[in-house]
């Protein structure tokens, strides 16, 4: 029995506050006290995310032409980029636990992904 319940629909309709939160947390905390990295990382991600977001062919797509599938590999690497962060970059307080709890989430949404039905035999 599948586990997934984190639809297309779903994820796509997540995109857009992720991007804006990714965008503003960063400075609304005051993240970078460890490395000035911890604010841009998150900020510079944020903006490629909404673009990503503006290309991706889901629901809120407003230029389709990146695959779904592209902007999933896309998102796991990021997920695993946060996750990784902190160790890279000597992030430490609130810098750190910023980056791992965004990179758990990013995961977490992965793995809770529905995939989509495939094309039935005709």
């Amino acid at each position: 029995m599948p586990f997934g319940f984190v639809t297309k629909t779903i994820h796509s309709w997540l995109d857009y506050p992720v991007a804006a939160a990714l965008m503003i947390l960063p400075v609304v905390l005051g993240l970078g006290e460890s490395n000035p990295a911890a604010l841009w990382l998150s900020v510079l991600t944020g903006i490629a995310a909404l673009i990503l977001t503006i290309f991706t062919d889901h629901q809120t797509g407003l230029i389709r032409v990146l695959p779904y599938r592209v902007h999933m590999a896309v998102d796991l690497a990021v997920g695993l980029t946060f996750l990784a962060a902190p160790f890279l970059f000597g992030f430490a307080g609130l810098d750190a636990a910023f980056y791992w709890l965004n990179g758990l989430a990013v995961v977490a949404v992965i793995g809770l992904h529905k995939p989509e039905p495939g094309p039935s035999a005709a």
